[in-house]
């Protein structure tokens, strides 16, 4: 039972995620190149992903997958939608603080002696490694951003 919540919680925290970067491209579209809004694009995707592996995954453990990002997606949606008013690098800043803290989550996790298999591979091979691509993509963007 235990694995079914901490799949939940990420599941949560994906799909605040698919909110918040929803919600960030819609209000920054004019602030940003396109280039940009296609990297911003390919992280809500892979974060889209994400929801679908982790949803599978719960399923398959036998749990029942949570609809939606409570308490968390609303507050994330908050604090993002006042970093968008903010400007660009305010938003871009808003969003690595969450990719950084979905990595923390994603490594605390690794060091659960008793993570099944299954879901310490999904960890391992999916959600980390998107995790830490995004961490890049955005210090990118924001290396450009104060040049």
């Amino acid at each position: 039972m235990h694995n079914i919540e901490t799949l939940n919680k990420f599941l949560k925290d994906e799909l605040s995620a698919t909110e918040t970067y929803q919600q960030a491209q819609d209000k920054l579209r004019e602030d940003v190149v396109l280039s940009e809004l296609e990297d911003l694009r390919i992280i809500y995707e892979d974060h889209k992903a994400a929801v679908s592996s982790i949803q599978a995954l719960i399923s398959q453990l036998g749990g029942t997958p949570c609809e939606d990002s409570g308490a968390w997606g609303t507050w994330a949606q908050i604090v993002q939608g006042g970093a968008n008013l903010l400007g660009k690098e305010t938003a871009l800043k808003s969003l690595q603080s969450g990719e950084k803290s979905g990595a923390e989550a994603y490594e605390e996790a690794l060091q659960e002696t008793e993570l099944p298999l299954e879901v310490r591979s999904l960890i391992e091979t999916k959600l980390l490694p998107a995790q830490q691509e995004h961490i890049r993509t955005l210090d990118r963007l924001l290396d450009a951003e104060t040049d």
